[in-house]
């Protein structure tokens, strides 16, 4: 007699009735979460990328009819005249040009003079900030603690405070409208980059340093062959974020830098919107050199962003 196969049967519910209830219920509620916060996270994003859309729905529309259709979401007859305009490339002969007396803005020479502005301002503040977040990190001084308490304490300093004093000093050296008189207040070291640094330099082990000094390496061998590597990361999203605080910088470049040949950005859409007669700003346009302007900033924030927001949670508030 042959014996009967043995067949597994699926127990629908392995732990119990209730149990199995329970569970399901609890799934529910936790995929009900997520796409609750979804949908949180859809309204918070259509707030802030909706002044962008704005912009770009105005600098795609025709002067003529930009008051007409400025309750529609979407631009009437959209054209691409305005960034022509801003960038040089229309013709001057351009009958659309005597219709109105449009601003001019030196494009190029703005986007040169951020590029220049926000360098000069980058790299000296990362390398001086790197230098004394590892002396706050590692090496042992009288008056450290005192030290880095300063520091911290200065930033709970308004930034509007310095702009006279810094403005003053600025003005005895010879230095306005000149790139080396915009960029000097930010190429020291700034009290946020310190303690940023100083916290990842913390988090280096130990180890690595010891053994490089038992094999007779020096702190500036230690920190250039074996800090700055580690901390790479680190390293490049401080950089972005100076990088981003120097791009948008308005109020002094604007009192430093107001010659032509040093305007940066900010500075030359200011320039571009205070040349319309009668007070009337050429709007179209003024969007047009604006959305150019936000370009490189939006690139490094898509090919960067969550390299920040991961340094920004790793670096640990201790």
């Amino acid at each position: 007699m042959s014996p009967k196969p043995i067949t597994a049967h699926a127990d629908p519910t392995p732990s119990g009735g209730p149990t199995n209830f329970a569970s399901i219920r609890v799934h529910s509620r936790f995929g009900f979460s997520i796409w609750v916060g979804y949908a949180v996270l859809a309204v918070f994003a259509i707030i802030s990328l909706g002044p962008i859309w704005i912009a770009v729905k105005t600098a795609l529309s025709d002067s003529g009819t930009l008051f007409t259709s400025a309750s529609s979401l979407l631009p009437q007859h959209p054209t691409l005249f305005n960034f022509e305009r801003v960038i040089g490339l229309v013709n001057p002969a351009d009958p659309r040009l005597q219709q109105t007396s449009f601003g001019k803005v030196d494009f190029y020479r703005a986007l040169m003079n951020s590029g220049a502005f926000t360098l000069l301002a980058v790299v000296p503040q990362i390398a001086f900030s790197a230098m004394a977040a590892y002396a706050f990190a590692r090496l042992r001084f009288y008056g450290r603690q005192v030290v880095f308490f300063l520091f911290l304490a200065a930033t709970m300093i308004p930034s509007v405070v310095l702009f006279i004093p810094n403005f003053i000093l600025i003005k005895d050296l010879g230095w306005l409208n000149t790139y080396q008189g915009m960029a000097a207040p930010y190429a020291l070291m700034t009290p946020f980059a310190v303690f940023f640094l100083r916290q990842m330099f913390l988090s280096t082990p130990r180890e690595l340093e010891e053994s490089a000094l038992i094999d007779g390496a020096c702190y500036f061998t230690i920190f250039f062959r074996i800090v700055l590597p580690v901390h790479r990361s680190a390293l490049a999203t401080l950089s972005i974020l100076a990088a981003l605080n120097a791009w948008n910088d308005f109020f002094w470049p604007f009192l430093v830098g107001r010659d032509r040949s040093v305007q940066v950005m900010a500075v030359a859409i200011n320039s571009f919107r205070a040349q319309q007669a009668g007070g009337t700003p050429d709007w179209s346009g003024l969007m047009a050199c604006t959305v150019l302007g936000i370009v490189p900033v939006a690139v490094l924030l898509v090919l960067f962003g969550r390299k920040v927001v991961e340094s920004l949670q790793y670096t640990g508030f201790r």
